[in-house]
């Protein structure tokens, strides 16, 4: 980092980082306004921050996000959410515990066949009526679901974008994922569900009038819109079955996503206008600020710094390396968003592992795959799932602020890092 850009984009990033920890300003503000200056500064430039496919804003994630807000806004307005709510309510005997238990369950395995983001933006409105009717306070529901769709995108090659970046890398399949991580993701299911019942403890209030209220009524009944319904219906299933056979269609999830949305809008009776009111236009706009700052570490060698120096301590020792590379890589991913982070040190981990010899059961790319997956539930901008639910909770007037995030985030994280870690050790070192 001898070059001044270097030393000015890290003063840019961790300027704008604590503005965003300290929420004295808005954080698409200051997510914009640090992109503004990255571009000012020359750490990098218009070409490279809106064309480059490497380190320039990710736009199939923003029109991902962008074509399933307008799917969920037409299911909104059909009433399947309110639908599922009462059902989910029902279903749990109206006890706080139980709904958030089935919630979690059910996000973290949406999230293993579906992306983490799109399983939250179908999940967060449930969550948010349910919590209504409830008259419990949403915020520690969206928060574990969030832990869920982390931890629950890490047992599948599609689950979350990394994974996909190191299945290219490392010619891993949707089976060796299964099969390595799909176990592990299990065990932090089980264990996330214990961590909530002694973290929200104070949110398990039972009101026994409002569940009396809720268990008389019947779900069928908030259907607003059947004809709606249906075609809302077929569309999302269409596009899931995209998105599980983007291997043998090749067409990106965004594209999936924006065919859905166009033809959902074509078929249906709905105003263009209020499908697109119903987009979180600030979440969008704080990705790309985000996504430019982080291409200006890149562009300027911040980040090939951090993974070089990462990769030198290294070295050969391949049990050293993967604890090493699990623990740094859930660290960094708190901080620096997991996609382009693994994008970085993809590269850095295939030279190490040819330099282990090959390296046994693919245990460094697992380790860089757990690392990035699970960091990134430590702060509230880790991982994109965790930005899209705090966007849908303050546009509902129910704001998740960064530290209420993160004071919860830190505990999951070194919780779920230390069982990856002796899960990795007895796996491919206790029994070897």
């Amino acid at each position: 980092m001898n070059d001044w850009h270097s030393w000015a984009a890290l003063v840019v990033f961790v300027g704008a980082y604590s503005l965003i920890i300290s929420e004295k300003i808005h954080r698409v503000a200051v997510a914009l306004g640090g992109a503004g200056l990255m571009l000012a500064i020359g750490a990098t430039d218009d070409v490279t921050a809106f064309y480059s496919e490497d380190t320039g804003v990710d736009w199939n994630v923003i029109f991902l996000l962008m074509g399933m807000m307008m799917i969920v806004g037409v299911l909104k307005k059909t009433g399947m959410f309110e639908y599922l709510a009462i059902w989910a309510v029902k279903r749990a005997r109206a006890r706080p515990y139980r709904v958030m238990a089935m919630l979690v369950v059910i996000t973290a395995l949406a999230s293993a066949l579906l992306d983490n983001v799109t399983t939250v933006l179908l999940v967060a409105p449930v969550t948010l009526l349910v919590c209504e009717r409830l008259g419990l306070p949403a915020a520690p529901f969206l928060i574990a679901e969030v832990f869920a769709s982390n931890i629950g995108g890490t047992a599948t090659l599609v689950g979350d974008p990394p994974n996909i970046i190191i299945a290219s890398r490392a010619g891993l399949t949707f089976n060796d994922f299964l099969i390595h991580l799909a176990p592990l993701a299990a065990v932090l299911i089980l264990l996330l569900l214990l961590l909530c019942r002694v973290m929200f403890r104070k949110s398990f209030v039972y009101d026994e009038d409002r569940a009396a209220e809720i268990m008389e009524l019947e779900e069928r009944e908030a259907i607003r819109d059947p004809r709606l319904l249906i075609q809302g219906l077929v569309v999302l299933v269409l596009v899931v079955a995209g998105f599980v056979l983007h291997p043998v269609l090749h067409y990106e999830p965004s594209v999936v996503a924006l065919l859905g949305a166009g033809l959902l809008i074509a078929v249906s009776a709905v105003e263009t206008g209020d499908v697109l009111a119903e987009v979180e236009w600030p979440t969008l706009a704080f990705f790309a600020g985000l996504f430019v700052m982080i291409g200006g570490l890149i562009d300027t060698g911040v980040v090939d710094e951090v993974s070089g120096a990462l990769a030198d301590m290294i070295g050969t020792n391949e049990f050293a390396g993967s604890m090493l590379m699990l623990g740094a890589s859930a660290a960094l991913s708190g901080v620096v968003d997991n996609i382009p982070y693994v994008a970085t040190m993809a590269p850095i981990t295939g030279d190490l592992v040819q330099n282990m010899g090959g390296a046994s059961d693919h245990v460094m790319w697992w380790a860089l795959a757990l690392g990035a997956d699970l960091g990134g539930n430590a702060t509230a901008i880790g991982a994109s799932a965790n930005v899209v639910v705090l966007g849908i909770a303050e546009r509902n007037r129910q704001p998740i602020s960064f530290w209420q995030f993160t004071k919860y985030g830190l505990v999951v994280t070194a919780v779920t890092v230390v069982v990856a870690m002796a899960y990795v050790w007895l796996r491919y070192f206790g029994w070897g």
